[in-house]
């Protein structure tokens, strides 16, 4: 018990063991690693582009990076009609749109069946039934590009972009810096009215209207070829089939109705609104922004020439410049091609919830029609309980008259021969008398019908 034997060789194992442990280890894979490559080889698989802001990055010392919380994807479409396939976090699009984050709680799941237009300082937030998309100037990001509904949208894009902008902004900015006289303004405006073209925003949310439109057309036709036959067989015969198929038709109509209503009033609150419909003339907006800049450059790199007078009659060029600019836009509030885009759509919702207000008004008529078919039955079973009462109190006499004589009590009639056949003819047939005197009376007094 002196000496302890075995002590460095099992150091030794215990030592080998824990190299041996430390070597699994690195040999495991990570799960992110594993999520990152099973991502990226169905992104090559269904062959659209991603964004290298979704791409996992792995420095050195294999450490793999957690890939990032709360991206969405999103599609972008340009002036040019490049597109390409985003996933942006909500710090990235409010940035890129300069919108704030609210906007984006808008765009979310929870008001997914809601309908709004924002104008915002250099974007236009759009939530039209399934489509959401941010809109400037110069692009657009359309949020879950992948849905089966949103791909109509995308393909209307694609064959629209690129688009002949009315508003060629670099091309006005550089016309700007060649001279300050505002000539040139003169000109572009000249040819911008000529041209008479929506901007790249307004073109964009002529394409969600329309495709919006189309979808709710579409259900409202297809409500209008289910709802007639469907109340044209219950008209005809009421019964539990029916009656449930027509409830199910008027939810699926209330909900339809609740839809374009949503549109329809969001267009309405725009119209009326001439200040807001203003503030989403974007690539005017931008216009006017950078021509200010281009006047401002302009003016400083004149005035670093050294003349007293010259400086003067620069100052003056600059003013008149500036207020042939403030001229040119200073109807701000002309919202005439704006009006007009949505004014022909707002006639195309008001038709459509026409149509859904006809049929919810065939259907009341329908439902009034198959009460008033019950009330008559009602009318008709309670007439029949009636003669059945009546009938039921004559039998009831005659029941009475045969107790009576039931009883064994003396009578002088039970002497009588041959009287049994009289009597009992006789006090049935005036009840049956009483019983016809009753129904007189209750037809005399309406009580039943003809």
């Amino acid at each position: 018990m002196g000496r302890r034997s075995g002590k460095k060789p099992f150091f030794s194992f215990s030592k080998k063991g824990r190299s041996s442990k430390r070597m699994e280890m690195q040999l495991i894979p990570s799960p992110t690693h594993l999520f990152s490559n099973s991502h990226c080889s169905s992104a090559a698989v269904a062959d659209a582009p991603v964004s290298a802001a979704a791409a996992v990055a792995q420095p050195h010392g294999g450490k793999v990076a957690k890939k990032k919380t709360g991206a969405r994807l999103w599609m972008r479409f340009d002036l040019a009609g490049q597109s390409e396939v985003l996933e942006l976090e909500k710090s990235a699009i409010i940035k890129r749109a300069a919108i704030p984050s609210r906007d984006l709680r808008i765009l979310g799941p929870v008001f997914s069946h809601s309908s709004n237009i924002l104008a915002r300082e250099k974007a236009m937030v759009v939530n039209l039934e399934f489509i959401k998309a941010i809109v400037t100037a110069e692009e657009v990001l359309i949020l879950d590009p992948l849905c089966q509904e949103v791909i109509p949208f995308i393909d209307q894009l694609r064959q629209q972009l690129p688009i002949k902008s009315p508003f060629r902004v670099h091309d006005l900015s550089h016309d700007a810096q060649k001279s300050a006289t505002g000539e040139e303004w003169t000109k572009s405006n000249e040819a911008t009215e000529n041209e008479r073209e929506l901007p790249f925003e307004f073109q964009v949310l002529e394409i969600a209207l329309e495709i919006v439109c189309s979808y709710l057309d579409c259900s409202v036709t297809d409500l209008e070829k289910n709802a007639y036959p469907v109340l044209d067989e219950l008209a005809m015969n009421v019964s539990t089939k029916n009656l449930e198929r027509v409830r199910s038709l008027k939810s699926n109509l209330t909900r339809l109705l609740a839809r374009v209503q949503k549109v329809r009033d969001e267009i309405e609150q725009l119209l009326d609104d001439d200040v807001n419909m203003a503030h989403l003339y974007l690539t005017r907006k931008q216009m006017q922004i950078q021509q200010f800049e281009a006047l401002i450059a302009s003016a400083a790199s004149n005035s670093i020439v050294p003349a007293g007078p010259r400086l003067t009659r620069l100052g003056s060029n600059v003013n008149g410049s500036a207020s042939i600019i403030s001229s040119i836009y200073a109807d701000d509030n002309d919202v005439e091609d704006l009006e007009m885009l949505l004014e022909a759509y707002f006639m195309q919702l008001d038709g459509m919830r026409n149509k859904i207000l006809s049929v919810r008004e065939y259907i009341d008529d329908t439902e009034d029609y198959v009460n008033i078919q019950l009330d008559n039955q009602r009318n008709e079973l309670i007439q029949l309980q009636l003669v059945l009462t009546i009938a039921s109190f004559g039998i009831a006499v005659d029941t009475l008259i045969v107790g009576a004589f039931a009883m064994n009590i003396p009578c002088q009639l039970y002497d009588i021969q041959h009287i049994f056949t009289p009597f009992v003819g006789g006090t049935s047939g005036g009840c049956f008398v009483i019983i016809l005197l009753i129904l007189a009376y209750a037809r005399w007094k309406k009580l039943l019908g003809p």
